[in-house]
């Protein structure tokens, strides 16, 4: 499936992974992060992004201190 909206959607994209194929494809993106446990870049802050840690439970403690 082809995503009319990438270049939009990269345009708000948080994601620090530059080289990810996912990238503005957020159906992709969604999909890729849930088949391992995890939420996509668009949860976190911009800060707690950077760690790299998508998962679940990183989002829980980040969402309790903001």
């Amino acid at each position: 499936m082809e995503c009319v909206r990438r270049a939009e959607n990269e345009k708000i994209c948080n994601c620090s992974y530059d080289s990810c194929p996912r990238k503005g494809i957020c159906c992709e993106c969604v999909a890729h992060h849930r088949s391992r446990g995890q939420l996509p870049a668009c949860y976190f802050s911009e800060e707690n992004e950077k760690t790299y840690d998508r998962s679940i439970e990183n989002f829980i403690e980040n969402y309790k201190i903001n």
